[in-house]
């Protein structure tokens, strides 16, 4: 279980990969960021500026001067920040489950406000509700993203414990 937030060290992995492709300046990581997750998350400018200064502390970035954009502070990564990146891939590839319990932490706390009798959340008529329809929707663009980058999305219908000792894997791995 997640005690809060996106997995330990996901910000740091995607600015290592974001800096090998190219040079790279804060806010334009940022808006990568949001652009990779379709819009729905950006972190704050409080959580990757000091990334970039301590990965420059650390050896594995460091600042370019551009003449086309002084006032700017661009990052590329060195070679011990590709050192670094390569650690963080196997690390990240190992956060699978991290990463499912948050899409499914929220999900589930989605639908409590829906339906647990204990919140009385106001809702307005013409925003985003916490209802079946909406709850709806949710999964609906998640198949079709599913679909879109894998293939036809089709039901699993294993209990967890069945699908967890199919697939090889703890049911409490974290």
């Amino acid at each position: 279980m997640r005690k809060s937030g996106p997995p330990k060290g996901l910000i740091s992995y995607i600015v290592l990969e974001l800096l090998e492709e190219k040079p790279r300046y804060g806010y334009e990581i940022l808006k990568e960021i949001g652009d990779i997750s379709g819009g729905h998350w950006e972190p704050s400018y409080g959580s990757v500026y000091p990334i970039l200064y301590k990965f420059e502390d650390n050896g594995w970035a460091q600042r370019i001067e551009r003449e086309d954009e002084p006032d700017r502070k661009y990052f590329e990564l060195t070679p011990d920040g590709e050192e670094e990146l390569a650690e963080k891939r196997v690390e990240t590839g190992g956060k699978a489950r991290e990463f499912a319990d948050v899409i499914l932490g929220f999900y589930h706390v989605y639908v409590a406000f829906a339906t647990d009798d204990r919140f009385e959340v106001r809702q307005p008529d013409s925003a985003w509700r916490f209802d079946e329809q909406f709850s709806a929707w949710i999964c609906e663009q998640v198949v079709r993203h599913h679909e879109y980058y894998f293939d036809d999305f089709e039901r699993i219908e294993d209990t967890p414990e069945e699908f967890y000792e199919r697939m090889g894997v703890d049911r409490d791995d974290e």
